[in-house]
């Protein structure tokens, strides 16, 4: 998990691309790995930014090992 930062019970980070379409595409990339771990993210886009929140939500609003192996997912997406 890299530049992953644990703030407020979530670990956060913003991807950046050089596009908007980069970044959209990306976020079609990972709904398909998201969807097999079924583990949602909170995310939002900006332009060519995604900025991404993890937590487990039936845990209590919680960090655990499924935000945790979604982090790593995302960052070799």
């Amino acid at each position: 998990m890299t530049n992953w930062k644990e703030e407020n019970n979530k670990l956060t980070k913003t991807f950046l691309f050089k596009t908007f379409g980069e970044a959209i595409a990306w976020m079609v990339k990972a709904s398909f790995e998201i969807e097999k771990l079924n583990h949602h993210p909170e995310w939002s886009n900006v332009y060519n930014k995604v900025h991404v929140s993890l937590t487990t939500h039936d845990k209590g609003n919680t960090i655990t090992e499924k935000d945790k192996q979604l982090a790593e997912i995302l960052d070799l997406l």
